[in-house]
């Protein structure tokens, strides 16, 4: 990859990338920096980076790099607590996108991964295959798993709200 397709990409997916990282950890400084930290990764790496498969691959790098993250302060054990809190006590904000967010931070990261690439990116399942290290076939048993869970949520909380 040249420095203007790099350039270029930086200027196409530095958002999507950042909106991506930010629905996981909800963090505006974490998240700025994980950007940050996946375009050095992929500038370092630019001459091996076929440019036809540039977002696939920084989706992939900014991926990584919030696993990284994760695992490294632990928001693993925070998530699993958070889910308890969740399913303990019903969501009480009416706004829809407040709730569909709440909905979607109770899911297990790896489904709230491949939905947000799925169907906030726009990503086809064998793209989002190649970021998460997944099958196809994975990926969409992923995608049906959480959205069969958001669905169950977002129907409680229409009873809750009738």
């Amino acid at each position: 990859m040249t420095t203007k397709e790099y350039n270029n990409c930086v200027d196409n997916y530095a958002d999507n990338i950042y909106r991506f990282v930010l629905k996981h950890i909800k963090n505006v400084d974490a998240a700025k920096d994980i950007v940050q930290e996946t375009f050095a990764k992929v500038w370092v790496k630019r001459d091996g980076v076929d440019f036809s498969k540039a977002r696939s691959y920084f989706f992939t790098t900014a991926h990584h790099t919030l696993i990284d993250l994760v695992r490294k302060e632990k928001y693993m054990d925070d998530e699993a607590s958070i889910d308890k809190q969740y399913s303990q006590s019903p969501i009480k904000n009416l706004d829809l996108q407040t709730q569909l967010h709440e909905a979607l931070d109770q899911l297990p990261e790896i489904q709230r991964t491949v939905v947000l690439l799925r169907d906030y990116e726009g990503y086809a399942y064998d793209e989002i295959g190649e970021i998460t290290n997944l099958k196809e076939s994975q990926v969409k048993v992923y995608i049906f798993r959480a959205r069969k869970k958001l669905k169950e949520i977002l129907v409680s909380i229409e009873a809750v709200l009738d």
